[in-house]
């Protein structure tokens, strides 16, 4: 194994580790030497309840086969908490993993404030507090990698998931920016869109393709991603099934109207087809490239 993939001496955050992805996460992560902390609270699907004992049983098979984990049973709203305790137990912190999740599925008609709160609140509030709270010690250190779990939902929409879907596109943002500020520090901040048979997903997915989406398929690109030998940031990539593949925004070249005489909607209309036309569509990489074909039609008409 290479140096550059092991995490000798790395301590790693793995929230909603208590079972499902996150397991596999830790699991893996720990065969790679990597001290563990094990974040569940050990909550429903539905994010009711706490329990202990998930994210216990985790820690145990990691020190039985060898290798060195704690448990941490706080909210990842109280993200602070679960970062305190790596940094009181292991001296540093390395690596954050932003697994943890819940589902309230509706359609929008039926959604009731508090299915959307409370999804908002564990995927990006929770995302943000662990986050937020792990970034003074990896800028001092001048190392750091963050992985968000963002999903297909959120990147191509699913019946029923408005608000799961926003929480997880959303979490996309979060990694573009933090990206953004992390690289001069050598914090590099990725994305995954998984898919795995799990509790979240038992009953979505057909029996057979669910046994064949095994947690642990998910694994190595988020190690990958967390290791030293990743020079990847800002990166989303959807992963299952043992297949991984990388996305990337896509746009039209668009119709450029004179800024000084203005366009009206019959312009628009007439035009509209060419607008969504992605013949030689383009791929901006950051706010200077997609800002060109704009800059490039005031330039055009400039006086």
């Amino acid at each position: 194994m290479s140096d550059a993939l092991r995490f000798d001496g790395k301590v790693v955050i793995v929230t909603g580790a208590g079972g499902g992805i996150g397991r596999a996460h830790a699991m893996l992560f720990a065969k790679h030497g990597a001290k563990v902390v094990v974040n569940d609270l050990g909550g429903s699907t539905h994010g009711e309840g706490a329990n202990a004992s998930a994210a216990d049983r985790v820690v145990a098979e990691i020190r039985e086969a060898g290798g060195t984990a704690i448990a941490n049973h706080d909210s990842v709203t109280d993200g602070e908490k679960i970062v305190r305790q790596a940094v009181e137990e292991f001296g540093r912190i390395d690596v954050v993993v932003n697994n943890a999740g819940i589902l309230r599925d509706k359609t929008f008609h039926k959604m009731e404030d508090a299915d959307w709160d409370l999804v908002y609140k564990v995927h990006v509030e929770g995302a943000y507090k662990v986050t937020r709270a792990a970034w003074p010690f990896m800028r001092e250190q001048g190392y750091g990698r963050v992985i968000f779990t963002s999903s297909t939902s959120g990147i191509y929409g699913n019946f029923g998931q408005s608000n799961y879907g926003m929480a997880k596109l959303g979490l996309y943002g979060l990694t573009r920016n933090l990206a953004i500020e992390g690289r001069k520090n050598n914090i590099f901040v990725n994305a995954i869109a998984p898919t795995g048979g799990t509790r979240m997903t038992e009953g979505l997915i057909p029996p057979q393709v669910f046994e064949a989406l095994k947690p642990e398929l998910v694994s190595p690109l988020v190690v990958y991603l967390g290791s030293e030998a990743c020079q990847e940031t800002s990166g989303l990539f959807e992963v299952g099934g043992g297949w991984i593949g990388k996305v990337r925004w896509e746009r039209s070249l668009g119709v450029g109207f004179d800024p000084r005489e203005g366009y009206s909607v019959e312009d628009v209309a007439a035009n509209f087809a060419q607008i969504c036309n992605f013949d030689n569509a383009v791929h901006p990489k950051d706010n200077v490239e997609a800002l060109r074909e704009m800059m490039a039609n005031l330039q055009k008409y400039a006086g």
